[in-house]
């Protein structure tokens, strides 16, 4: 029995939830959900969420939380999640977070402060999104605050209306809500899942292949009946965007498929960059031998108090890409 958390993370395919898993059942613990587009209600294939029937009886939370009309919170998820460890941590349950959401995972473990709203502020930043696209807004966020700009894709316009937002109504860069990571909350241990770039490409190939295959298009159609298209966050996750504009001009998925596979590629490389940053991150290949115990014991060893040093274990690091 662990007396700390244990956060997995890492780019997408790399396998964290099936290692979360079994971590988690070799020592009494239960998963808690870091990826931001897991909360959604019914959003299972493009997502690649575990089924309920695969979980072998481990416990789940922070899944299937939210309707897809419903727009993601990071703030919301801080509270709720932190509540969800609290408690376990209070019953002896070890909780294994995983997920690839850095953000979420950041907002869990670290000091982070949510600025509040002004809806007239909101309102005219996202006129100017529809007068004038995202890349513009991205244009004026690189000129406010650099590292923001670096941070939120392009093509995010919730996410840049919002950064937008808290410039005006704060005074401040939006990044200054983004504190350098402290000691992460709880005496969490992180480990970070990784794959060499070139197969990390292969298996999103694979992946996406292996989701439009089995039923991608019929979930997006069913989630579009249910008001997906209205939901800013759920409509715009990787897979269900290219689908649905698909759905709207052709019923050829040939494209939508290429595009996702494209798009998850760029976005691994993303998320690797991401986290890299995080020194506290303990890197473990996922194709290492013996990576449940080289885990367990970095998992143990955090949870002692023992000073260990970041970077490799159990295998090569972060490799290029």
């Amino acid at each position: 029995m662990m007396p700390c958390p244990l956060a997995v993370v890492g780019p997408t395919a790399t396998g964290k939830s099936e290692l979360a898993l079994r971590l988690a059942e070799r020592c009494g613990g239960e998963i808690v959900n870091a990826d931001a587009m897991q909360l959604y209600r019914g959003m299972d294939i493009g997502t690649a969420k575990t089924p309920p029937e695969l979980r072998r009886g481990v416990a789940h939370h922070q899944l299937d939380v939210l309707d897809v009309t419903e727009n993601a919170s990071v703030a919301a998820y801080q509270r709720q999640a932190r509540e969800t460890v609290e408690r376990l941590l209070r019953e002896d349950v070890p909780p294994v977070i995983v997920g690839g959401s850095g953000l979420y995972v950041q907002a869990l473990l670290d000091e982070l402060n949510f600025p509040g709203t002004d809806p007239a502020v909101r309102a005219r930043w996202e006129e100017r999104l529809q007068l004038f696209g995202s890349a513009r807004l991205h244009r004026e966020l690189a000129e406010l605050d650099p590292p923001a700009a670096e941070s939120i894709p392009r093509s995010n316009g919730r996410r840049l209306v919002r950064a937008l937002e808290v410039i005006e109504i704060t005074g401040r860069r939006f990044s200054a809500n983004l504190p350098e990571p402290g000691p992460p909350r709880y005496g969490t241990v992180l480990v970070g899942l990784d794959r060499p770039v070139a197969e990390l490409d292969r298996r999103v190939n694979r992946r996406v292949a292996e989701m439009f295959d089995a039923g991608l298009v019929t979930e997006v159609r069913r989630l579009a009946r249910a008001g997906l298209r209205r939901g800013r966050t759920a409509s715009r996750a990787l897979g269900y965007q290219q689908v649905l504009a698909e759905l709207d001009s052709s019923a050829d998925m040939s494209g939508a498929a290429a595009e996702t596979a494209r798009l998850t590629r760029k976005f691994v490389r993303r998320q690797r960059s991401w986290f890299r940053r995080d020194k506290r991150i303990h890197w473990v290949q996922a194709g290492a031998s013996d990576l449940e115990n080289t885990v367990l014991r970095l998992w143990a060893s955090g949870c002692s108090g023992e000073r260990l040093p970041s970077g490799e274990h159990g295998g090569a690091g972060p490799s290029g890409g």
